[in-house]
C-alpha cells in the first residue's frame, strides 16, 4: 500500500522523536502500560530534542493529520478502492485490508515556520514529510545515548557528547529531506552512516527556524511485550499508527521522466514505513540494520571515525 501525495519527493526505556508532524513515544513494559498514570514522564519532556529547520527549507512542521486527510493511497500507482471517507488518523489502518509525476504545491503541503518561541502557529493543518527521527535511550529516568536518524543509517552519540540547550539537546532538520543531525552545516550521505569530506549527495543544515516539538505535538505509550500503541490522555488518536504500508509515493520506474540513479539510489525512491518499523523495542541506540552499533563519545565525526577503525583493527589481530 502506498500513498499518493501532490507533491513527490523523497529497566531501560526508549523516547522516539519522530520529524513528520511530531510525535512522542516512549516504551512502556507489559501489563505496566495499563497499570502506568496517565500523566507523561517528566523525562520524557525534559530532555525532548530541539530542533533548528533550515531558513531556506519550504517544508516545516505541521500536522500529520492533514497529511492523511490529502492523500490517495495507491498499488501499483492506481488509486485503491474502498478506501474509508474521509480518511483520518482514527481509519488509516483499516488500509491493511485492502491490499499489500511531480504536482503542484498546494499551500498545506509547506506547514508553518515556528514562532520566536519555536512552536508552529495553526501548524494543525499542514505539510507532509519523512520518518526521520531521534531515539533516546534512558535508565532509571536519566538519558544515556541519543539517536540521529539519517536516509538509510545514521549517528548514535553518548548523551553527554551532543550540544544542549539547558537539558535538551540540538538537532539540526537538514533542508528539504529532514535527515538530523547534531551539528550544523553540509553532510555527505553518499556512503549510509560515512560522512566524506566532499560528497555528491549533501544535506545542509544551519540555524534557520528553532522548534519546539513539545509544544505542539502527540504523545503514545508503546508495549513492546504486546506490540500495540496507547494514549496518555485517552483521546488522541492512535490507530494510524497501525498502518502497515508505505508514507509517500512508490518509487518511480527508471525510465519515468525525472528519475535519477547515482551509486544506486533513486532520485525519486519509495516512501518509509511508519514508526512502528523503526525497533522501537531494539536493544541498541542503533537500529539493527547498521550493523555495528558505534556510540560516538564527541561530535568530531572524523577522530571518532578513526576511533572506530582502530577498535575493528584490534578486533580483527586479536588471537
Amino acid at each position: 500500500m502506498w500513498w499518493k501525495r501532490r507533491w513527490h519527493r523523497r529497566l531501560t526505556r526508549l523516547a522516539f522523536v519522530s520529524m513528520l508532524g511530531s510525535s512522542l513515544i516512549q516504551e512502556a513494559h507489559g501489563a505496566e502500560c495499563a497499570a502506568t498514570a496517565v500523566k507523561v514522564p517528566d523525562y520524557v519532556l525534559k530532555y525532548a530534542p530541539l530542533v533548528w529547520t533550515h531558513s531556506e527549507d519550504p517544508y516545516q512542521p505541521s500536522d500529520i493529520a492533514t497529511h492523511v486527510e490529502n492523500t490517495i493511497p495507491q498499488i501499483k500507482y492506481e488509486p485503491v478502492q474502498g478506501v474509508p471517507s474521509p480518511l483520518t488518523l482514527d481509519n488509516l489502518d483499516e488500509l491493511n485490508a485492502l491490499g499489500e509525476g511531480i504536482r503542484a504545491l498546494p499551500p498545506w503541503l509547506q506547514g508553518v515556520r515556528p514562532n520566536k518561541n519555536g512552536k508552529p502557529e495553526g501548524a494543525f493543518g499542514n505539510h507532509v514529510g519523512d520518518w526521520e527521527h531521534n531515539m533516546i535511550r534512558f535508565e532509571n529516568g536519566q538519558p544515556q545515548a541519543i539517536w540521529y536518524s539519517q536516509h538509510a543509517s545514521g549517528h548514535a552519540f553518548e548523551w553527554n557528547a551532543v550540544d544542549k540547550r539547558g537539558n535538551r539537546p540540538i538537532v539540526f532538520s537538514s533542508n528539504g529531506s529532514h535527515a538530523v543531525y547534531a551539528t550544523g552545516g553540509d553532510h555527505d550521505h553518499t556512503i549510509p552512516g560515512v560522512e566524506l569530506p566532499i560528497g555528491l549527495l549533501v544535506d545542509k543544515c544551519d540555524e534557520g527556524f528553532l522548534w519546539d516539538p513539545t509544544l505542539s505535538t502527540y504523545i503514545f505509550k508503546y508495549d513492546r511485550t504486546a506490540k500495540q500503541f496507547s494514549t496518555y490522555d485517552g483521546h488522541t488518536p492512535v490507530n494510524w499508527l497501525n498502518f502497515d504500508g508505505q508514507w509517500g509515493d512508490e518509487q518511480l520506474p527508471d525510465d519515468a521522466e525525472g528519475q535519477k540513479t547515482l551509486f544506486g539510489q533513486r532520485k525519486y525512491s519509495s516512501g518509509p514505513n511508519g514508526p512502528k518499523f523503526k525497533e522501537l523495542d531494539r536493544k541498541n541506540i542503533c537500529p539493527s540494520k547498521v550493523g555495528s552499533c558505534f556510540i560516538r563519545k564527541s561530535l568530531n565525526l572524523k577522530e571518532e571515525e578513526e576511533r572506530e577503525l582502530k577498535r575493528v583493527r584490534d578486533e580483527s589481530e586479536a588471537p
